[in-house]
């Protein structure tokens, strides 16, 4: 059970990413981007080289020129297969001979380029030795929002997405918790999100016990206990495109306490989603969450930002914490998943994926988001 395949992105859906990262990049007063392997090219080529190499790959994006893609002679044909190729121009280069030497001499012997967050520094150093006149700069922090506004086309995507983690939720609900090991249910997850079509998962966390109080805890062999907390956070890639959903569950029956904080992070977490409308900024969603739990007097567990953005990756730019001004606008995508977590005792997370529509927000998870009880 996969669901139907989405509509392919085409030669000219890659044109128009790459011409308008060229245009972002000069009003950003760049000289052009400098894009290496990674989400970033994989979004505005449709190209992923087969392996991870010390060969130099780079893609140089620049206002009124045509983009060219740097590649070893030996995966020029993998990258002609791309679909986002017909929109580049390509030049390889062989084994023995000077990339930096070729790259160079696209670039503005002065200039100053943004450069994808996972370059390799003995690519960026071979630049600078090159071309020592350059400098350049983190997309990250040149054009955080370069990805954040999705087309139709990658809401659908995300969506799709969205539902396969809730079918996953749903199916895992119903197995047996009590006397397994924490990494058995995360298998169990990492299965279920393969079921419902993801091609990579990046990360089951099952939390239990006095570990959910870790947000990041690593599944491991501490076996789940009737009377346990769970803190369930999974997702990967569908098509291309990221999943990410909190659900806390609790072996048997919960205390008043638990009940009282899980309702409270509920509380929360719709709060950080009715903040979401165009125009407000990342840090309304985080304040709008983070005041339910302070005002309960819980405010000191609550120890992450409320949300991040999502995408071709699972964690990208925005993020919704205090001090980010980014105005909200219509197409982005992020999480809403306030959290409380008490050392030594339990925690509790909820999260959904949400998009900024015209006039709000709209959730890309819809499971239940109360109190679930297993086995």
């Amino acid at each position: 059970m996969t669901g139907t395949a989405p509509v392919p992105f085409t030669a000219d859906d890659y044109k128009a990413r790459m011409d308008r990262a060229a245009r972002q990049a000069a009003d950003a007063g760049l000289a052009g981007l400098l894009v290496a392997p990674g989400p970033d090219l994989v979004w505005l080529t449709g190209y992923a080289p087969p392996a991870v190499t010390e060969r130099l790959t780079l893609l140089v994006l620049a206002a009124g020129r045509e983009p060219v893609l740097v590649v070893p002679t030996l995966e020029a044909p993998d990258a002609g297969k791309a679909t986002g190729a017909p929109a580049l121009a390509l030049r390889d280069w062989t084994d023995g001979k000077d990339p930096y030497a070729l790259t160079a001499a696209l670039l503005d012997a002065q200039g100053r380029f943004g450069v994808s967050d996972n370059a390799w520094a003995l690519h960026l150093l071979g630049l600078q030795k090159t071309l020592p006149g350059t400098s350049y700069v983190s997309l990250t922090e040149a054009l955080p929002m370069l990805r954040a506004v999705k087309d139709a086309a990658e809401l659908e995507r995300l969506a799709a997405a969205g539902a396969a983690a809730d079918a996953a939720f749903e199916e895992i609900r119903n197995v047996r918790f009590s006397g397994r090991r924490e990494s058995e249910v995360a298998a169990d997850l990492a299965a279920l999100l393969r079921r419902f079509g993801h091609s990579q998962v990046d990360f089951t966390i099952v939390a239990s016990g006095p570990n959910g109080a870790n947000p990041h805890h690593e599944a491991g062999d501490r076996r789940i206990e009737r009377g346990d907390m769970v803190v369930l956070d999974f997702g990967g890639l569908k098509d291309g495109y990221g999943s990410d959903t909190s659900r806390t569950v609790h072996v048997g029956e919960p205390t008043e306490e638990e009940r009282r904080v899980h309702d409270l992070v509920r509380e929360a977490q719709e709060a950080g989603f009715r903040a979401v409308r165009p125009g407000a900024a990342c840090q309304d969603v985080d304040r709008a969450a983070r005041a339910v739990i302070a005002d309960a007097g819980y405010g000191e567990y609550f120890i992450h930002r409320t949300g991040h953005g999502i995408g071709v990756t699972t964690h990208e730019p925005p993020y919704m914490i205090e001090g980010e001004e980014q105005p909200l606008v219509p197409g982005m995508c992020f999480s809403v998943e306030p959290g409380v977590y008490l050392p030594g005792r339990f925690g509790v997370r909820i999260e959904d994926i949400v998009t900024v529509t015209e006039d709000g927000g709209r959730r890309l998870n819809d499971t239940e988001r109360g109190m679930v009880t297993v086995d």
